[in-house]
């Protein structure tokens, strides 16, 4: 366990950022998991409205520190596509 002063601190401090850490990454994945269900059932409509509130969330943890820049373009990518592909697989 850390004796110095400093040490104390900074314990507590990296506690407290992986607490906040933890609630976006939960947050971010409970709303990426939501859409995902939308998108599996085929809900178009649904999905594209929830779609600028999931990407407000996932602009928010990357700016916060809690996930890489690259890899929430990469999950707004991927989301946008997959709503694109049900978008034209119900209208053949």
């Amino acid at each position: 366990m850390a004796k110095h002063a400093s040490a104390i601190r900074q314990r507590r401090r990296s506690l407290r950022r992986r607490a906040v850490n933890k609630r976006n990454k939960t947050a971010l994945r409970t709303q990426v998991k939501k859409i995902r269900d939308l998108v599996e059932a085929q809900d178009k409509d649904q999905a594209k409205a929830m779609l600028p509130k999931i990407f407000k969330t996932i602009d928010q943890t990357v700016k916060k520190g809690t996930i890489h820049g690259n890899t929430g373009a990469r999950y707004k990518s991927r989301l946008s596509r997959q709503i694109e592909k049900i978008s034209s697989a119900s209208s053949k």
